[in-house]
């Protein structure tokens, strides 16, 4: 025959037992967190798979860059803020810890009480008694010190699920500042990139342009000694007029990147115009990159973490629902001393004390506790479906910008050799128009196409370090600091 224990002694035996679901770890998904260790698209790009920097900007090899980064993680007010939600989490679980703890107030007391109609001075009717009046009344003076104290017993571990999803929402708080971090190294490196993309692009512009005006100029001298005619006079002023044109978009460019600059490193716009104003070399990616493998990126993302810190703390708040379903055990205390005259409180010998439990339970809500576990159960497998989400994304992410980086190679190569068969040809023409056997526009001409190539080989470049940015961020570079 079993033995039943009586309720309250049932609920204090298993105090120390916490209700609701036990967070272990993250669920597995794919394969790459199950040990592959190369990702499938990097192909023939010069990659390693050991472990990258987590600064990676400073393999571009540009101080004025790297100065720019550092500033804008600092004094971004993006970052700036994930900081001061961090702050706010962090206290919200150093709130939930005190919630554990009793709670004690103390409090001082005086009140003065007149009272018709009542002698407590135990004299004759019509008599006035101490502290009476000659009307029958008393007046009162009460002095009272005392401490009181409370505190719930966490029978059923709500508290403690509270403190635990506090901890996880604190810990999925610093995963996201890491996760702005990484996004805005990336934002500066990228719009650097472009700003000296631009910049190199109005170079060329402008040297194309001063080739074209001298051929215009020298084919007008043959339209008047009857050698040309008008229809290639117009041939090469339509061109020049097309490259002149293509000079606006590329100053608006770069004044627009020089106010994104700006503006993430927590400055206005324009205050880094006479810095960055001058051109200055594009940066290049280094000659090997290292990406790691895909089960450390699972571990690395900031966005990851965060998500599956997010689905830590919604497990949690399973169990501090569930605990609402569970009697509640409280105690209430109070000391404290005084009486009638100030003297009183000195008389520490004569106290009044008071202690007394509580049990309640609210047994009959209507299904109110049940539509909060419910709840709470949808938060967390929403925040499960979120944690795959995420991790696809990101192999999705490193991936694609693997892909990308590798085909940007092979067509940063093929423009060079075309470049290199355009300065062959500049130098070849050279040497004939100094010869004498080929003219000058002919000469100007081969320059012309020089540049272009020049240009073309130009923007690959600039898309080959756009392409390097792109699989720093999607690897979840650039934060700072250690997870907790």
């Amino acid at each position: 025959m079993r033995t039943k224990l009586p309720p309250l002694l049932s609920a204090i035996l298993l105090a120390g037992c916490a209700v609701g679901p036990d967070y272990k770890t993250p669920p597995a998904l794919v394969s790459h967190a199950n040990g592959q260790n190369a990702f499938v698209r990097s192909g023939d790009a010069p990659v390693t798979v050991q472990a990258p920097a987590a600064r990676w900007w400073e393999s571009l090899n540009d101080p004025v860059l790297t100065g720019l980064v550092d500033k804008a993680i600092s004094a971004n007010p993006d970052a700036q803020a994930a900081k001061a939600r961090l702050r706010q989490a962090r206290s919200a679980l150093g709130l939930e810890k005190a919630n554990s703890a009793p709670s004690v107030n103390a409090m001082a007391v005086y009140a003065h009480a007149h009272l018709p109609g009542v002698n407590l001075g135990g004299s004759d009717e019509g008599s006035q008694g101490s502290g009476g009046s000659d009307n029958g009344s008393t007046d009162l003076n009460l002095y009272n010190l005392a401490f009181d104290a409370s505190w719930e017993i966490d029978l059923f571990g709500g508290q403690r699920r509270k403190t635990e999803a506090a901890r996880a929402t604190a810990q999925a708080a610093e995963a996201s500042l890491a996760d702005v971090q990484v996004s805005l190294s990336a934002e500066v490196v990228q719009a650097y990139v472009n700003l000296r993309d631009r910049q190199q692009r109005m170079a060329l512009n402008a040297a194309s342009i001063t080739r074209q005006e001298q051929m215009l100029d020298l084919t007008r001298q043959r339209v008047e000694r009857g050698t040309a005619s008008g229809i290639e006079f117009s041939r090469l002023s339509t061109q020049l007029d097309g490259t002149r044109a293509q000079a606006v978009p590329l100053n608006a460019e770069r004044d627009a990147y020089l106010d994104e600059l700006a503006t993430l490193i927590g400055e206005e716009p324009g205050t880094l115009d006479a810095q960055l104003g001058v051109a200055a070399p594009l940066p290049l990616p280094p000659a090997t990159v290292a990406i790691g493998d895909p089960a450390a990126l699972l571990q690395r993302r900031p966005d990851i973490r965060a998500a599956e810190r997010t689905l830590a703390a919604d497990t949690a708040k399973i169990g501090a629902a569930e605990a609402a379903r569970f009697p509640r055990l409280s105690f209430m205390g109070l000391i404290g001393i005084g009486g009638t005259s100030l003297s009183d409180l000195g008389h520490l010998d004569d106290f009044v004390a008071l202690a007394a439990p509580q049990l309640s339970w609210n047994f009959l809500d209507f299904g109110r506790n049940r539509a909060r576990i419910g709840q709470a159960e949808a938060a967390r497998d929403e925040a499960e479906a979120k944690y795959r989400a995420t991790v696809l994304a990101a192999l999705r992410d490193a991936e694609g910008s693997l892909s990308r980086f590798r085909y940007r190679r092979v067509e940063v190569a093929t423009l060079a050799r075309a470049k290199v068969s355009a300065d062959e040809a500049a130098r070849l023409s050279t040497q004939r128009y100094t010869a004498g056997t080929s003219s000058l526009i002919d000469l100007l001409d081969a320059q012309r196409q020089q540049i272009a190539a020049e240009q073309n080989l130009s923007v690959a470049q600039a898309g080959l370090t756009s392409d390097f940015i792109a699989i720093q961020k999607s690897l979840g570079l650039g934060w700072s600091g250690k997870p907790e």
